[in-house]
């Protein structure tokens, strides 16, 4: 058996000893580059500043501690950040690991430096309970630094990156944490900004830790078919080159790859293999400017017929981070699939380095550049008010997290203006992003100058309308459909400000309005039910819970659910969880991409609309729901329940007649019934056959299963989920 240590220990390892050791030369050459030789002196003299301080300190490795220090410096220079980021990059460790205060360095080089180090140092870990409001209460520290002054993030990525580089002499357990945070945090954080080399080697970096046997299957696959690519490729630059030299246009085409963690994550959300993602030859083709961009489109497009609903224009209407590009999808040779972007230099250099792109002029007359910075700066604001509606920094970091991973659309406002929203956005988060004013007080919606409901999903290219009353205030059922975080922290900060009395009315109302789904009131629970409850609860008081309702901090529909249960079916001490019986109505509705049947360990989901979504434990599709907590049930099956349930079953048959009579036969006898059949030939010998069949629970589906396996005709039955 081979050991984690011969193997992703090992690989860091070489990776990091392939590369020379940094010199002070060497980072004062790049930055020579294009800094003046007063800048470069500053430079020096933080660098033998930091040497002075962390004298004595070593690395894992065994290496003088300063080479850390340099080497973040050295990725800044490359970046070609100013000397002032530089100089915080080789002194961001010195106060949190040497005797040096903030004010020294703030009096030894200047207040920008200072705040700069300042930023990126981490809280005295003696200060909190956990890891993680350690990890949350630091982030919190950074982000609120990186509004005074963006550098803090680049210098923290750069620390971080170089980090990453280097975690083959770290204990396993620390290296996936670590890589944890970053593919969670700074990598997003990255993307966020448009640093899009950054974000792609962090990206690699923490795939080749937590799935090391992945990343090297999929990395020989890449090599694997690049090699195979070569000719069909040739004969596409070819193409285009004539192409573009009969029309008069000069351009540089590069061959696009993904980098290896977003194809890993195409692959498991899409549920495709590595043929299927990696059919799309992707080229670049960078011109001198925005006319050329839409001259170079009308040259592919004539050149390979466009594929349908494919092209997307993100010079007219930039990405959040301030990308911009042309997308374009064309049938190739052969039928071959050709992926094509097409960008001035500028939009190429803003699209690999985000806010960093064109640093030392971003005052200057730069648009692209201009823009990024103005994209960020509005992200930052964001970041601080949903900071002020968080109440404490565990749930700034779980806002910040739903905040990181937006799937955009971009719809209007009534007077033309572009918004862009992250996918799953309801009316509510408009209003929201809009301003926090408008989404307190909004009333009602209009999109596309029709009335709406509030918690209406909205689609890309639709124009949206708030209608707000003055007197009007956030409602917590709210909280069940918004998704962004800003709406969320939003409405938590305000129904905190209710008084008591106000919260505890409202929750009432809340309460009851689910107790009625239930067929119950407020009246029909025992004092001895409600007693028991509050205690399960740990709460002090019937009103308490009503407030904690009221306020949005509990479910009222959890709450309704317990007081209805019946005690008998749980013991005293035992966490109550919600009872499915298969007959409940609107409240509870059964996942129709996993078919969940009594038997099965399942989970509760609330949705607007459709109350209780029932999904199986193990489902694919709720990864991306996994973030939102507080929209998780515990759920259990009853004891008896009466009824019939759809589940799905795969059957591998030989390609006979009347192989279908015969399965439906072998149902029938099983007293189940097939409600639908999808047949799917694969060749000519055998055929696969997709039944949705109808069974009590997982004993009367494994006695169908057993039955049909009888049959000599069928090679393999497994159940879909």
């Amino acid at each position: 058996m081979v050991s984690e240590k011969t193997t992703v220990a090992a690989e860091l390892e070489l990776v990091h000893d392939a590369e020379p050791l940094l010199t002070i030369e060497d980072l004062c050459f790049a930055a020579s580059n294009y800094l003046e030789a007063k800048q470069v002196d500053d430079i020096r003299r933080a660098y033998y500043f930091a040497k002075e301080a962390h004298e004595g300190q070593t690395r894992r490795s065994g290496e003088p501690y300063i080479t850390h220090p340099l080497a973040v410096a050295h990725v800044l220079a490359m970046m070609h950040m100013d000397n002032e980021c530089i100089m915080a990059g080789i002194l961001h460790d010195v106060i949190e690991d040497t005797d040096v205060s903030r004010d020294a360095i703030a009096e030894e080089f200047s207040e920008e430096v200072a705040l700069l180090v300042d930023g990126v140092t981490k809280l005295a870990k003696a200060a909190f309970e956990t890891q993680q409001h350690a990890q949350a209460e630091n982030l919190r520290k950074m982000l609120l630094a990186m509004s005074q002054d963006i550098r803090v993030i680049i210098v923290k990525l750069a620390d971080r990156l170089h980090n990453m580089r280097t975690l083959g002499h770290l204990r396993p357990d620390k290296r996936r944490r670590i890589a944890h945070d970053t593919l969670d945090i700074y990598a997003p954080i990255a993307q966020r900004l448009g640093m899009n080399l950054m974000r792609c080697e962090l990206e690699d970096l923490g795939f080749h830790v937590l799935y090391p046997t992945r990343y090297r299957v999929l990395a020989g696959a890449v090599r694997k078919a690049r090699g195979n690519r070569k000719e069909i490729v040739s004969q596409i630059t070819t193409s285009a080159l004539e192409r573009m030299e009969q029309e008069g246009l000069t351009a540089e085409i590069q061959g696009r790859e993904k980098n290896l963690y977003s194809l890993y994550q195409k692959m498991v959300s899409k549920q495709l293999s590595f043929s299927e993602v990696t059919d799309v030859y992707a080229f670049r083709i960078v011109v001198d400017d925005v006319d050329a961009c839409y001259r170079m489109l009308g040259v592919v497009h004539n050149l390979y017929k466009p594929v349908q609903g494919k092209f997307k224009d993100y010079i007219a209407i930039p990405k959040a981070n301030g990308y911009q590009s042309l997308h374009t999808v064309l049938f190739g040779p052969y039928g071959v699939p050709i992926e094509v972007q097409i960008r001035s230099r500028d939009m190429d250099q803003m699209a690999e380095a985000g806010v960093a792109a064109h640093w030392l002029y971003k005052t200057g007359e730069n648009e692209g550049s201009s823009q990024a910075h103005r994209l960020a700066r509005q992200w930052l604001q964001g970041i601080l008010e949903m900071q002020k509606g968080s109440g404490d920094s565990v749930e700034f970091l779980e806002n910040l997290r739903i905040d990181l991973f937006p799937d955009e659309i971009y719809v209007f406002t009534p007077n033309g203006q572009i918004m862009s929203m992250q996918r799953g956005a309801s009316v509510v988060d408009f209003a929201y992003a809009v301003h926090s004013d408008v989404g307190n007080s909004c009333v009602a919606a209009k999109v596309g100058r029709h009335l709406v409901p509030l918690s209406t999903k909205l689609e890309t290219g639709q124009s949206v309308e708030i209608i707000t009353a003055p007197k009007s205030h956030p409602n917590p059922s709210w909280l069940n459909f918004v998704t962004t975080a800003k709406a969320r922290s939003s409405i938590r900060h305000y129904l905190k400000q209710l008084r008591n009395e106000d919260a505890e009315l409202l929750g009432q109302r809340l309460l009851n309005k689910h107790l009625n789904a239930f067929s119950s009131t407020f009246k029909d629970i025992s004092e001895q039910r409600i007693a028991q409850v509050l205690e399960e609860l740990e709460l002090a008081s019937l009103e308490q819970l009503l407030g904690e309702l009221g306020l949005g901090s509990r479910s009222a529909l959890m709450v309704a659910q317990k007081l209805t249960q019946n005690n008998s079916l749980v013991g005293e001490d035992a966490v109550i969880p919600l009872i499915i019986a298969g007959t409940e109505g609107l409240v509870v509705s059964f996942a129709k991409c996993c078919h969940p049947i009594p038997g099965d360990p399942i989970h509760g989901f609330i949705s607007a609309g459709r109350g209780i979504v029932v999904h199986q434990a193990s489902c694919k599709n709720t990864v991306n729901l996994r973030t939102q907590n507080e929209k998780w049930l515990d759920v259990t099956w009853a004891e008896d329940i009466v009824r019939e349930f759809p589940v799905d079953i795969m059957v591998h048959a030989k390609n006979q007649r009347g192989v279908l009579a015969t399965i439906a036969v072998a149902v029938s006898e099983t007293d189940s019934n097939i409600d639908n059949v999808v047949v799917d030939e694969r060749d000519g010998g055998y055929s696969d056959l997709r039944l949705t069949i109808e069974v009590t629970g997982r004993q009367h589906l494994a006695q169908v299963i057993r039955r049909l396996r009888r049959i000599d005709l069928i090679e393999r039955i497994t159940r879909k989920n």
